[in-house]
């Protein structure tokens, strides 16, 4: 049913490939002259219009192994007309999160900058008008998520009646969060005959039955070990639980001066938490999870790839599709319950050849998980011992952030609480022996006053 190719020993370059000389342009702007080897395996069968089922180690450059060959092929419909009616969605880019979609338009923009294609992305938590109108434009390359799409669709905004290629990018991630019936939904919408890729981190028994489902005669391109880790990255963990694992934070951060952090914490609320605490330490953090606004996440994003940020606390909604340049260091502050999502989350550092650094901590009631993880990544994590400095006392008596015990009570300064109650001789007022009883008519006339009488 598939081809199985593996990796060669020749050293290609992207001119070798014949892409239209606008996009080798574009891509010798970005500084790439050598392909990945997913790249180099996966471009010329998707040129040649085959179904491709591709799996490589995440952060090895997926994203330009399918949209480079994906804008060659339909350089045959770019023009220049400004008839929307001339610019139908050609192919169609599925991802599971905003995130990702955001990246690979950003991928498709750069490198279609010198030839006349268009593109748009669509995805929810933000205002659909924009969107409505860029997809009433016209575009040859849509990227979207699932459910935006569908309600897209709905809305009679967009015709996927003319899509020749279809891109299920990090599909397993999709059927983690339910995309499925979604997926049958838009299949149904598109034309049979096209072409159809698939690409993930992981492949799974699901993930090739869904292949099965929608693929024709695939080629399987697996151009590593399956749910390998990058042979960049440096992983090591340590057993901390509780406070200590926001103090190894702080300690990593300022000891080692990383200036860029990704911290993943498996809750909502404690991610938006730990993210607040690590501000009290002093330590400039930021929170993106599902929760928050598309408007804030991306802003907290854009801080971060500024360098605005030392940390940003993340749930598994940004595990795929960071793409941060120069992130040194990714820290499980929890670990994953999906041994799967362990992969993608310290793919975020590593990128692109260069080196970095995967930190996990594991409580002992996480050592389960750290062991699936190696069983999963055929990979013994070394084991460490982190020394962290003293906490200092809580600035304020209410800080509940930083606790602090000690064995022996502090002394109270004020000599008052050190002296026995002795009850007062003395009248409270000098000027009477005995307290003076109001009359009843002073009392009567006093109550008449508060009620308004005369």
């Amino acid at each position: 049913m598939t081809e199985s190719t593996q990796p060669d020993t020749s050293t290609p370059t992207f001119s070798d490939f014949g892409l239209h000389p606008g996009i080798l342009q574009a891509v010798a702007a970005t500084g790439y002259t050598t392909p990945t080897p997913i790249q180099a395996k996966a471009m010329p069968v998707v040129m040649d219009g085959r179904d491709v089922m591709g799996a490589a180690q995440t952060g090895t450059g997926k994203t330009a192994a399918f949209t480079l060959p994906i804008l060659h092929r339909l350089m045959r419909y770019a023009n220049t007309s400004a008839s929307p009616a001339r610019h139908p969605v050609r192919a169609l880019i599925l991802t599971p999160t905003r995130e990702l979609a955001v990246q690979v338009y950003d991928n498709v923009a750069q490198y279609s900058q010198s030839i006349p294609l268009r593109a748009a992305v669509v995805y929810g938590g933000v205002d659909i008008g924009p969107q409505r109108d860029a997809l009433r434009r016209g575009c040859e390359v849509l990227i979207a998520t699932p459910g935006r799409l569908l309600d897209h669709v709905e809305q009679k905004n967009v015709n996927l009646g003319q899509v020749d290629i279809l891109v299920l990018d990090e599909a397993d991630r999709m059927l983690d969060m339910g995309f499925l019936p979604d997926l049958d939904r838009i299949v149904r919408l598109l034309p049979a005959s096209r072409q159809t890729l698939l690409f993930s981190a992981t492949f799974s028994n699901e993930i090739r039955k869904l292949a099965r489902t929608h693929l024709k005669d695939p080629v399987e391109l697996e151009v590593s070990q399956r749910n390998a880790t990058a042979d960049t990255v440096t992983q090591i963990a340590y057993p901390l639980s509780g406070e200590d694992k926001r103090a190894a934070v702080v300690h990593l951060v300022k000891s080692r001066g990383f200036n860029q952090v990704i911290v993943f914490s498996n809750t909502k609320i404690g991610t938006s938490r730990l993210a607040r605490q690590l501000e009290r330490d002093g330590v400039k953090a930021e929170s993106i999870h599902g929760d928050k606004s598309q408007l804030d996440r991306m802003k907290a994003l854009d801080a971060f790839k500024a360098g605005e940020l030392e940390v940003l606390v993340a749930t598994d909604v940004a595990a795929r599709g960071l793409d941060v340049a120069g992130v040194p260091c990714v820290i499980n502050y929890d670990l994953p319950y999906n041994a799967e999502d362990y992969v993608h989350r310290i793919g975020r550092t590593g990128r692109a050849g260069a080196k970095g650094e995967a930190i996990a901590f594991y409580s002992p009631e996480e050592e389960r998980l750290l062991q699936d993880i190696e069983k999963l990544i055929k990979v013994k994590i070394p084991r460490g011992q982190l020394t962290l400095p003293a906490r200092p006392r809580p600035s304020r008596q209410g800080d509940r952030s930083r606790s602090y015990t000690s064995s022996t009570p502090r002394k109270p300064e004020d000599e008052l609480f050190y002296k026995p109650y002795v009850p007062s001789s003395t009248p409270t007022r000098a000027d009477s022996s005995t307290p003076k009883q109001p009359s009843s008519s002073s009392s009567k006339r006093s109550v008449g006053v508060l009620l308004g009488g005369h």
